[in-house]
């Protein structure tokens, strides 16, 4: 299999524009990028009584190998009340129970975060860095911050594509 960067979009609307803004940069400087639209997968919330219930939890093998053979992450997320959206909490949930070494999805894995927010999403940021870190993963200090004040700009996304794949 190819190498590629795995882009992880948390939304439906401007985080997922901004999660193909991310490939297409990727692509022209030669590397393969692959979206997963979480808002896609239609994963139950999860509680511990889904846990033990085959019925009803979700497969989560195919994201699984996604993350173990993806070169780095890059997370595309609104900014919801203060902290991250639901899609990225629940994945990460059923993530963290139905793997044979969860840590090793994220562990030493690099993470790019960005985030496209009416409400700022400096929150949003703060709440997935902390996520991710306490994951092991090696989260690039530099974020991509969208919202009314911030435009988007092709040279920041330049910059954190070369901090990412350095």
């Amino acid at each position: 299999m190819d190498s590629y960067v795995l882009v992880l979009a948390a939304s439906s609307g401007k985080n997922l524009d901004l999660a193909h803004r991310f490939s297409e940069s990727l692509e022209k400087q030669g590397k393969n990028a692959h979206i997963v639209d979480l808002t896609k997968l239609h994963w139950p919330v999860y509680t511990p009584e889904l846990d033990g219930d085959s019925s009803e939890a979700p497969d989560t093998s195919e994201l699984s190998d996604r993350i173990l053979n993806s070169e780095a992450l890059i997370v595309c997320a609104p900014e919801y009340n203060g902290v991250m959206p639901p899609a990225l909490n629940n994945t990460i949930a059923w993530l963290s129970v139905q793997s044979d070494d969860f840590r090793r999805l994220f562990n030493n894995r690099t993470v790019l975060l960005a985030s496209h927010s009416g409400g700022g999403g400096a929150h949003c940021l703060m709440a997935m860095r902390h996520q991710f870190s306490f994951l092991g993963s090696n989260v690039i200090g530099r974020t991509m911050n969208l919202n009314k004040s911030k435009p988007f700009s092709q040279d920041t996304m330049d910059d954190l594509l070369n901090r990412l794949l350095q």
